[in-house]
């Protein structure tokens, strides 16, 4: 089974950034104890000052929208929403690089 990846950009109300920023930094605390997602870093835009970028590396598509239905994952998504002008996800094929584990059968 391959990797699924997203970049997600998500562009916050004026103002409110940081919040979305410490909602974000939240999930990927929580993150730490999911054992199929095996990336999640929360990026500020240095260009544009209401976005964030988070990058997203999981075991395949299925463990992603798996982590979408868990209770807790849906909770924060509800904290975050008030917060949110849009976002625009970006779905990804990892091939391999630093900092990430490939075995011959992943790709």
């Amino acid at each position: 089974m391959r990797k699924f990846g997203m970049y997600a950009k998500f562009t916050s109300k004026p103002g409110d950034r940081e919040a979305l920023a410490a909602i974000l930094l939240e999930a990927a605390a929580a993150a730490e104890t999911v054992k199929e997602c095996e990336l999640y870093i929360v990026n500020l835009s240095e260009s544009e000052p209401d976005v964030l970028w988070v990058t997203e590396v999981w075991s395949n598509a299925e463990a992603h929208s798996a982590s979408l239905k868990d209770e807790a994952t849906r909770a924060t998504i509800q904290r975050a929403m008030p917060l949110i002008a849009g976002v625009e996800p970006i779905p990804l094929v990892p091939l391999g690089g630093k900092g990430l584990a490939f075995r011959a059968m992943d790709t």
